[in-house]
């Protein structure tokens, strides 16, 4: 096996700074990048923090007590995040959620949540507010969460096989109380819930028919997640992916699907459902999601920007490059201003990584270091 090398920097990236262009863009509704893709959906991370250390996102080696987290006057506060997140908002962003790090470590984030509840799209209707979390501290958060107005959770969880589980998150949490977060989390009403779990070849593909039969007519979502090159830290290689379609013939031979047509524009996620002995959906059984970026890219349809801790933009999951709109945010410009610099970064976006990698040179296939999936959440 081939020594692992963990590179020794900083894993933040460097971004350029947002403009303020000369002549304001309005805001209505209908921002278009330069493919015509559509903004629709803003992922926020509201910590780099996180209390795992899953090989795949922040790696023991690297994330140790001596890593140099933001300091908490970087970050932007419950304010400036809505203020920015309004502008996403007026421009056509339909969906906001809520990433990390692992987000349930910033303190009281049910009044971000509430703030961000109590915005309204340009069509009059609420947002769709949900979140994504490793689930250890659901249990006890879930009801304060529906209550400040959270819609859904998505609970990060790579097996049912508890030494399998505490390996993969590299910290001993046991599974037993991810169970027991996702239980509360349907008590509570944070639904429909679904499940992302990470396929590694080698690591845990021997968890994903355990873990069909046991959420199989729950009403709980599980989704199989392509193991991804994001960042430059969590040691990828191609031959620890595992493709969706292996996935879904797995699941298959032992419980049938019937493949479903996707719930929205630029889902990420292809949908199968069980199948009665008919061959139909069963929709009390429910449905699985494979999200195959790695072997079958979306970029087409990608509509979705994402937000750092300390306020800076990214257009892509593999980025290597974002856009610092804090000194904007901290800086005096109006509203207005911010807008037109948000419109005038996603007008300018192009971004494809995942329909380029095939192509691509293996020492050129990131275009330079990636930014890390625990800074800007997946």
């Amino acid at each position: 096996m081939s020594e692992r090398v963990i590179p020794l920097v900083d894993h933040r990236m460097s971004t350029l700074s947002a403009a303020i262009p000369s002549k304001a863009i309005p805001a209505t509704g209908l921002l278009g990048d330069a493919l015509g893709r559509p903004l629709r959906d803003l992922r926020i991370s509201v910590t780099d923090r996180c209390n795992f250390r899953c090989s795949y996102c922040m790696p023991k080696e690297v994330f140790d007590k001596d890593y140099p987290y933001l300091p908490h006057s970087a970050l932007l506060s419950f304010e400036e995040i809505t203020r920015v997140a309004r502008q996403f908002v007026a421009h056509g962003v339909q969906k906001i959620r809520l990433t990390g790090g692992e987000p349930l470590l910033r303190k009281n984030l049910e009044i971000l949540i509430a703030q961000l509840a109590a915005l309204r799209t340009v069509e009059g209707r609420p947002l769709d507010i949900t979140l994504t979390t490793n689930g250890s501290l659901l249990e006890r958060k879930a009801q304060a969460l529906k209550d400040a107005g959270l819609q859904r959770v998505t609970v990060s969880l790579d097996g049912l096989d508890d030494t399998v589980f505490r390996a993969m998150n590299d910290v001993d949490f046991p599974v037993a109380d991810v169970l027991r977060g996702i239980e509360a989390a349907q008590a509570a009403g944070l639904g429909p819930i679904k499940v992302n779990m990470v396929v590694k070849r080698g690591t845990n593909e021997h968890q994903i028919l355990p873990m069909a039969r046991h959420f199989k007519g729950t009403g709980i979502v599980l989704r199989f997640i392509e193991f991804m090159d994001v960042g430059a830290t969590n040691g990828w290689r191609m031959d620890e992916v595992m493709p969706s379609a292996e996935v879904v013939q797995m699941i298959h031979r032992e419980l049938p699907l019937v493949q479903l047509e996707p719930s929205a524009p630029g889902e990420t996620a292809e949908r199968w459902g069980y199948a009665d002995a008919n061959g139909q959906h069963d929709v009390r059984a429910g449905e699985i999601g494979v999200i195959s970026s790695v072997t079958q890219a979306f970029c087409s349809d990608c509509n979705r920007a994402r937000l750092s801790t300390e306020g800076k933009l990214y257009l892509c999951l593999f980025a290597n490059q974002g856009h610092d709109l804090k000194p904007l945010v901290r800086g005096g410009a109006s509203d207005e201003q911010l807008a037109s610099a948000i419109a005038a970064i996603w007008q300018g976006r192009s971004d494809r990584y995942s329909e380029l990698r095939a192509s691509l040179p293996p020492d050129e296939s990131g275009g330079g270091r990636r930014v890390e999936m625990s800074y800007i959440g997946g």
